[in-house]
């Protein structure tokens, strides 16, 4: 079964993780980004104050700030990625019966498309109880040298999911960048975790567990 939207035929849901899957005011991804700057502060022995600007320039120019500091500073990335995810999961998210059960309730495909790695994702759906809800998990090592907001990294998830047509495929983020690049290779995009119109996307919603008020259930 596939879902009828706006006369677009949707047949599969590329999910982004962090801040998507799990509502933003969690908490999470706040430590997340701080395990970043602390790598670079004690990893690379990078001064505190040069860190914001250092990370919002390899944002706009890679993607990521992992690519960047490969780039710069020939980071290793399977460290990297250990260290800056190395967070207690349970004390920001839990066991989500609700979401689960709109996620079973959908009739597409459900694929992670994540920036982050595959044990990463692993454990936060675990912990959230919907693993099983998704078939297949698209990180940063399938997509590897590439990341979103890149084309490369789009075309790479197409060809790994076995989809042809971005027109079919709707995509769920909550980085505005990565639904504009989505959005004009074709995809029908859905800004999650804020309600804020905008060009860059077709549809917003607050919270994963919303989807249903933009893709029939």
């Amino acid at each position: 079964m596939n879902g009828i939207l706006n006369g677009m035929q949707i047949k599969t849901l590329f999910v982004d993780l962090d801040d998507t899957v799990y509502p933003s005011e969690s908490g999470l991804w706040e430590l997340i980004k701080h395990r970043i700057s602390l790598y670079m502060h004690e990893k690379l022995n990078l001064e505190w104050d040069t860190i914001p600007q250092m990370r919002s320039a390899y944002y706009q120019k890679y993607g990521t700030t992992m690519r960047g500091l490969m780039a710069d500073f020939e980071i290793d990335k399977e460290e990297y990625l250990h260290f800056v995810h190395n967070v207690p999961l349970e004390t920001y998210i839990k066991n989500d019966h609700k979401l689960r059960g709109i996620l079973q309730r959908l009739p597409q495909r459900k694929i992670i498309f994540t920036n982050a790695d595959v044990d990463h994702a692993r454990r936060v759906l675990n912990v959230m109880g919907i693993a099983d809800c998704f078939e297949m998990i698209i990180d940063i090592y399938a997509m590897f040298p590439y990341c979103k907001p890149l084309p490369d990294a789009f075309e790479i998830a197409m060809k790994n999911s076995g989809e042809t047509q971005s027109r079919q495929i709707a995509f769920l983020d909550d980085s505005v960048s990565n639904l504009a690049a989505a959005k004009e290779m074709g995809f029908y995009c859905i800004r999650v975790g804020s309600q804020e119109p905008g060009e860059q996307y077709d549809a917003a919603i607050s919270h994963l567990q919303d989807i249903c008020k933009v893709i029939p259930c």
